[in-house]
């Protein structure tokens, strides 16, 4: 094999591979005798169809699949010898006449396009000082907490006169739209809480007043983010029959209440409640020291980044903004602003996370941070279990393809670099109360 470097401009590279015809040769001869005993055609015995016959027939399909094996190879082994570390995958112009090639009469030649990892000195994270905001979950906002839950578990019973907000509808409706019924838009024995926005905008607040026995049509329009988009932005007809009114029962938070719940005692739903809370709390917490730490390493890296990476991450951003744009769910800030300016704010932050990915995974491999099978296989578990039924097929589809996988190993391992720095660091916690740690989360989303 012979590599030549034609460029090298910046974190862009190109070489000049050839590799000689006779060592393609020898590879090709060699598949044609792993071949010749499981060859089966019509006229010769099993496993005795001559080598000439076996390259007549497939020849150059043979020779394909060496070039593609032997492209791969090469240039991988090229990388390796000058100890260079490709940032995207290398893009390969064959050179060779193709027939030529084909029929064994010419070298390989190929030119090798790539952009290579930066080299730079990744910080000190042991010099690093961060504060970590944590907060404890209240004895308000536990009685807060279980309040919401007897709300959603508040019972109804029957009311005579007319319905109120906070009132369960019991009804029967079918909807169309010009005229014409859609699927899923009809129902028998429905119960509608007014007030608890589960149903379309709209829908609830025309069932004020109703009583047992009304009916009536309630005209309403699709969300334009609506998840049936068939549906989105239309207007509606519902034909509305109502059956009873029932009215929220008072609920007694107690022993009997958590019983309802599958607890034994009041005690054992509150020490539930706070340890959800606490849950969701360290979660807060976690984001918080963690973008802490992201800004820190933002500050202390400065180097030039892969084209390709970037443009890769601010097309996938800038993909995400049509969807919301189209979707209606832009910030108002954000529609304040011209594409001109929101692509230099977005094109901003995909060189940020690009920047910051490249720092998390130098010091992440200098410190030779592994991801372990058994944190790999729980990660595959856990994203099958959101498709269920086809468990099986997602784990199939993720062990095949070596890029789903490597998606799947990225956050885990962003996830211990995190870690590994957060255990180097000095971290200081300060105690803030939930408002506090929410308002900062807030600010850095």
């Amino acid at each position: 094999m012979n590599v030549i470097e034609t460029k090298s401009e910046g974190l862009s590279r190109e070489f000049r591979v050839s590799i000689p015809k006779g060592e393609l040769a020898a590879k090709f001869a060699d598949k044609i005798s792993e071949l010749q005993p499981k060859v089966s055609l019509k006229g010769f015995r099993p496993g005795k169809v001559p080598a000439a016959h076996i390259k007549k027939m497939y020849g150059r399909s043979i020779m394909a699949d060496i070039v593609n094996d032997v492209v791969q190879e090469t240039s991988d082994r090229a990388l390796a010898d000058k100890a260079l570390r490709a940032a995207s995958r290398p893009s390969i112009r064959l050179e060779s006449d193709q027939d030529k090639l084909m029929n064994g009469e010419a070298d390989l030649d190929y030119a090798m396009n790539l952009e290579v990892m930066p080299e730079f000195e990744p910080a000190d994270v042991a010099g690093l000082a961060l504060e970590r905001m944590v907060a404890e979950p209240t004895d308000t906002e536990i009685s807060d907490a279980l309040k919401r839950i007897a709300d959603n578990n508040r019972a109804y019973e029957a009311k005579s006169g007319a319905a109120e907000t906070g009132d369960a509808v019991v009804i029967d409706f079918v909807g169309s739209i010009d005229g014409t019924p859609f699927d899923g838009g009809a129902a028998e024995g429905q119960t509608v809480v007014i007030g608890s926005g589960r149903f379309i905008p709209g829908f609830e607040e025309q069932l004020t007043g109703v009583s047992a026995g009304d009916q009536l049509t309630v005209n309403v329009t699709f969300p334009e983010a609506y998840q049936a988009a068939d549906l989105a932005g239309k207007p509606a007809l519902f034909e509305v029959k109502v059956h009873e009114i029932k009215a929220p029962k008072d609920v007694e938070i107690n022993d009997e209440f958590a019983k309802t719940l599958g607890l034994d005692s009041l005690e054992s739903l509150r020490d539930a409640v706070k340890k959800d809370l606490s849950g969701e709390l360290a979660f807060a917490t976690r984001q918080q020291v963690k973008r802490v730490l992201l800004d820190a390493l933002d500050e202390r890296h400065a180097f030039d980044l892969p084209p390709l990476m970037v443009e890769a991450e601010f097309n996938q951003i800038w993909s995400q903004f049509e969807t919301e744009k189209k979707a209606g769910r832009l910030s108002s800030e954000d529609s304040a602003k011209s594409e001109d300016e929101l692509r230099a704010e977005y094109r901003k932050i995909a060189e940020r996370r690009v920047r910051l990915g490249l720092v998390l995974a130098e010091i992440g491999r200098r410190a030779d941070v592994q991801i372990t099978n058994e944190e790999l296989v729980r990660a595959l578990r856990q994203e099958a279990s959101r498709y269920p039924g086809q468990e099986k097929q997602v784990i199939e589809f993720y062990t095949k393809n070596q890029g789903a996988m490597a998606q799947l190993r990225a956050p885990i391992y962003e996830e211990k670099v995190v870690d590994y720095i957060l255990g180097k660091a000095a971290v200081t916690d300060r105690p803030v109360s939930r408002d506090e740690l929410m308002k900062a989360i807030g600010e850095d989303e």
